[in-house]
């Protein structure tokens, strides 16, 4: 164990006489009058001390003495006390702190005086406007790229934009599961709910055309894919999705529907908000050029797991029509449909108007 001295020097005979000393932390106590009370220390060395707390040396001749009071008016005073009896690491926190305190208000006094010029330039109203536009906008950003000028509905979100010919073509086999499946299979995978409740829909009227049969299959076996895709958070595996899943398809899911983020040393691949919204609009698209361009847009909610209010506004996004329906299935207690369809000409996008009223203030 550690033992502490007071060495004294006598300046005249140039001998220092060595005194037996005890440790004592000074703790300040702000309520009130400021009091700093002198108390021995913890018999325990390993317990470090409050960050605001100055240690001393007392000499044996002060050790009858059992508290001792050093009476503070201020904290002003409690820094001076810092910068004369502190530790180094207190005195760089007690300047860090008055540098920030000068920084905090010179930024804040800059941004509410440019806050103020803004509201006077525009006004509240027009700022509102503002926001609600650019939410609209950061969420068109994530958007299947959309031709306006399009003469059909086909030609708006172009299937070549969601999947290449290249992707088309590798769906050939692991599609081939959904040709050829019979009703009992699809009575079997829904009680297993190993599918997306829009694909087991969908699986009940496959077209007995063999080319179209295929076409759809390879579209819901890559939507299904999209949207248990859409589940993860942070990407570990190589093959997120399984070894069934080709690797073009892998490699097209991790390019363009996951942001990197950099986490204990190492790039990960994480699926944000912003790259759900993103799975969410493609999800979309795809699912109305299965449905001719008309799709429940409450079921694919469900599968995407998203509130209403979220998949509306990617709808809306995406210029679809949204009406109501009831009795489809695909929900519970025979739920109410919100139905999006994509028709010509397109909607002009304009900033939601559903903004919260505000509290009259008497």
């Amino acid at each position: 164990l550690p033992r502490y001295f007071v060495g004294v020097l006598d300046k005249d005979s140039g001998q220092m006489e060595v005194y037996n000393a005890e440790i004592f932390n000074m703790q300040p106590l702000l309520s009130g009058r400021k009091i700093l009370c002198l108390t021995p220390a913890p018999e325990s060395q390993h317990a470090r001390p409050m960050h605001s707390t100055i240690d001393c040396l007392v000499a044996d001749s002060m050790s009858s003495v059992q508290q001792c009071v050093l009476i503070c008016f201020s904290l002003a005073q409690m820094d001076l006390c810092i910068e004369a009896f502190g530790t180094s690491k207190q005195k760089r926190a007690l300047n860090s702190r008055r540098l920030n305190a000068v920084g905090n208000d010179i930024l804040n006094t800059a941004v509410t005086k440019a806050a103020a010029n803004v509201i006077d330039a525009k006004g509240v109203t027009a700022l509102i406007q503002d926001v609600a536009q650019d939410d609209v906008q950061n969420i068109s950003i994530f958007l299947p790229p959309c031709n306006e000028d399009a003469d059909k509905p086909e030609n708006v979100y172009k299937f070549e934009d969601i999947l290449s010919p290249a992707e088309y073509e590798a769906l050939r086999a692991p599609a081939a599961v959904f040709v050829n499946i019979t009703p009992e299979e699809i009575t079997k995978k829904t009680e297993d709910k190993s599918h997306c409740s829009f694909v087991l829909e969908e699986l009940k009227f496959l077209p007995a055309d063999e080319k179209s049969r295929d076409h759809k299959a390879r579209c819901l076996w890559f939507l299904d894919t999209l949207i248990k895709f859409s589940y993860l958070k942070v990407i570990k595996k190589k093959h997120p999705m399984g070894p069934e899943c080709p690797h073009i398809i892998s490699r097209k899911l991790m390019k363009n529907f996951t942001s990197l983020t950099y986490n204990n040393g190492s790039v990960q691949n994480l699926i944000s908000l912003s790259m759900k919204a993103k799975i969410t609009a493609y999800v979309i698209a795809l699912a109305l050029h299965i449905n001719n361009f008309q799709t429940d847009l409450t079921v694919l909610q469900n599968d995407m797991k998203l509130q209403e209010s979220r998949m509306m506004d990617i709808a809306k996004a995406m210029r679809l029509k949204v009406s109501k329906a009831k009795g489809l299935p695909g929900l519970e207690n025979d739920q109410n449909h919100k139905l999006g369809t994509l028709s010509l000409p397109l909607p002009v996008q304009k900033a939601s108007g559903n903004q919260p009223k505000r509290k009259k203030m008497n």
